[in-house]
């Protein structure tokens, strides 16, 4: 079931003159189709993206599906269709962050205290192990908690890192060695 709803066909676009190339360019690999391919396909890889970096499931879903919207918006600047999972990529990394800032300022003016972790009792050890990891990971940098997540849980290369954050890629090794140094001590540490 798509998001993003096709363009009326009843008449053709109509492009101006002089213009033809640019437009035809520009529409390439974005068209509606094309995004609602990009959507089926990749979907859940976005969502369990947002997933990583959020901690609820509806703010997942509203993130990855305004990123969508975004770039559906935003389709003429998107020129090469191999960009566009890279460009959606990167609305979901910054519209969590986003969302994140906003819950933090929540927080802030509410100042209620954080709800406490499930006791061992109540779940798995594998459940305790990810709830670890999870605190762990918050406990790292922005910019490291970024990159360990695409680079190991979106399995993103290093360059594709590196475009994704508009980072160099000698920073994207370095967060991402520091962030598994840092995340080492975290979960050695006695709880």
């Amino acid at each position: 079931m798509p998001v993003i709803a096709p363009w009326s066909t009843a008449r053709p676009a109509q492009i101006p003159a002089g213009r033809e190339d640019t437009d035809e360019a520009m529409a390439a690999g974005t068209t509606v189709d094309h995004l609602t391919e990009t959507y089926r396909a990749h979907y859940r890889s976005l969502l369990g993206l947002a997933a990583l970096l959020l901690d609820d499931t509806a703010s997942c879903e509203d993130v990855v599906q305004e990123a969508f919207i975004r770039v559906h918006s935003a389709r003429r600047r998107v020129r090469d269709p191999e960009k566009t999972l890279a460009y959606l990529r990167q609305t979901v990394v910054n519209l969590s962050r986003s969302a994140l800032r906003r819950r933090i300022l929540g927080l802030k003016l509410l100042s209620k205290p954080m709800p406490d972790m499930a006791s061992a009792e109540e779940g798995a050890y594998e459940q305790l192990e990810r709830d670890q990891l999870i605190k762990a990971m918050r406990g790292l940098q922005r910019r490291q908690r970024e990159v360990l997540v695409l680079r190991y849980f979106a399995d993103m290369t290093e360059a594709q890192v590196a475009e994704t954050l508009g980072i160099s890629l000698g920073s994207v090794k370095a967060y991402g060695s520091r962030g598994i140094a840092a995340l080492r001590v975290a979960m050695e540490a006695p709880a």
